[in-house]
């Protein structure tokens, strides 16, 4: 069963519109046919009994696309990162993977030696039981040494890890691959797999002495974690 998409949104707000034609965007993309279910909230007491989080709000399933959770704050316009209230398309994805629950995850960028490798050791220790877990790249070197480093400090080793050519992989038992490239062409991964596109810049193009390198990789490591921990908020096993 595909699920349920709603766009809560109250007047007054500027960016509703703007949002909502994103949010059918995504949905169109990912899920071809899923209507967007508009719902207008004009008063405090609708606001309340709807849990409304703020103008506009997209819950899939149920669930706020941000992870939000609480009492509502009554008629308000929502802000989003960057100060608008539009949400990046990223988190409207990862509230629409979320709600699909793939059983086989594939993180893909060109050498499979920093961001998907990284995005792989973070992924699977979030991912709950059942949930397969990979990373590849068309291009394949090897594991970047401050990837390893990076994920040492929070507790993740990926020290075991190999670079592995997106050959290697079987198009038929993946349900969704994230490209992470940002300034390079990323892999085409044949199959009919969803796909979802997260782009970050390559850490290991930092051509700075070994701190500003670590940096980059640490700054890298933290935006995959945030975006992943969202994915795989309430997903149950």
């Amino acid at each position: 069963m595909k699920p349920r998409v709603e766009f809560l949104y109250s007047p007054g707000c500027p960016h509703a519109g703007e949002a909502l034609r994103l949010t059918r965007e995504v949905v169109d993309r990912l899920l071809p046919g899923r209507e967007v279910e508009p719902i207008l909230v004009e008063t405090d007491e609708e606001a309340r009994s709807k849990g409304f989080l703020g103008s506009p709000s997209i819950r899939i399933d149920g669930i706020d696309i941000g992870g939000r959770k609480g009492d509502s704050p009554g008629l308000s316009c929502r802000v989003y990162e960057g100060g608008t209230g539009v949400p990046p398309k990223w988190m409207i994805e990862a509230g629409l993977l979320r709600a699909i629950r793939p059983r086989h995850i594939l993180f893909l960028c060109v050498a499979n030696s920093a961001r998907s490798q990284m995005a792989e050791g973070i992924a699977r220790s979030l991912a709950p039981r059942g949930v397969t877990v990979s990373s590849a790249g068309s291009e394949p070197s090897s594991v970047r040494p401050q990837a390893v480093q990076a994920l040492r400090e929070i507790g993740i080793d990926i020290s075991a890890h190999h670079s592995k050519g997106v050959e290697t992989i079987d198009p038929s038992t993946v349900d969704a691959v994230i490209t992470l490239c940002a300034e390079e062409v990323c892999p085409v991964f044949l199959g009919k797999a969803m796909r979802l596109h997260w782009g970050l810049p390559d850490p290991a193009g930092e051509t700075g002495g070994e701190d500003r390198k670590l940096t980059a990789f640490r700054s890298v490591r933290d935006e995959l974690l945030r975006r992943l921990e969202l994915l795989f908020n309430d997903w149950g096993e």
